[in-house]
């Protein structure tokens, strides 16, 4: 597995660490990520999980390794809703609520080539190969059209407004785009 990265600029109300294996006693609170999945077989993220509510005891997340590329996230990011974590296994991206673990979201795109915060929108964004998924404090936020026929790359964020560029196949050149982050469409009267 790659480096994993940890990001928690979001509030949260829980503690995490990544751990290098899975133990060899499971704790009593153990939830597979997703349910019954194959791909456990091939490695997974193994993260202890701290929930900050009284009475609720730690439990052992373990997310199922989607690619072993150097090109695609691992690792934890704090999400816009203080109680939900977000893990990334080798491009698969999980937000896994800490109250209540059994209650989990799979960002549908794989694998995500990159999670960026974006604080002051409220958002965590997952640029994919075409496009890009806002995650909001009350989940999914919005996804963009078609950016790219081949890799999306966030080069900035101004404000509202979301540059980055992706490559289009017709004219076999990297392309600018500007999005909004309240809605996720294509501004066209913004420069990129």
């Amino acid at each position: 597995m790659t480096a994993s990265v940890v990001d928690f600029s979001f509030p949260h109300r829980w503690k995490a660490e990544i751990l290098a294996a899975r133990p060899l006693i499971l704790p009593p609170r153990h939830f597979v990520y997703p349910r019954e999945v194959e791909e456990i077989e091939r490695g997974a993220l193994e993260v202890l999980i701290r929930p900050d509510a009284a009475r609720t005891e730690p439990f052992l997340a373990t997310c199922a390794l989607g690619f072993r590329d150097p090109g695609v996230p691992t690792g934890l990011w704090s999400a816009p809703n203080p109680e939900e974590i977000c893990a990334v296994s080798g491009g698969y991206a999980y937000l896994i609520d800490t109250t209540a673990p059994e209650r989990f979201a799979m960002i549908e795109h794989r694998p995500v080539l990159e999670v960026r915060p974006a604080l002051d929108a409220g958002l965590l964004l997952f640029a994919e190969h075409r496009s890009i998924v806002a995650w909001g404090r009350e989940g999914l936020a919005w996804e963009s059209e078609k950016l790219s026929d081949e890799g999306v790359t966030i080069t900035h964020i101004e404000g509202s407004i979301l540059h980055g560029h992706g490559w289009e196949m017709m004219s076999d050149r990297e392309k600018s785009f500007a999005l909004d982050l309240n809605t996720g469409r294509a501004r066209s009267e913004f420069p990129c």
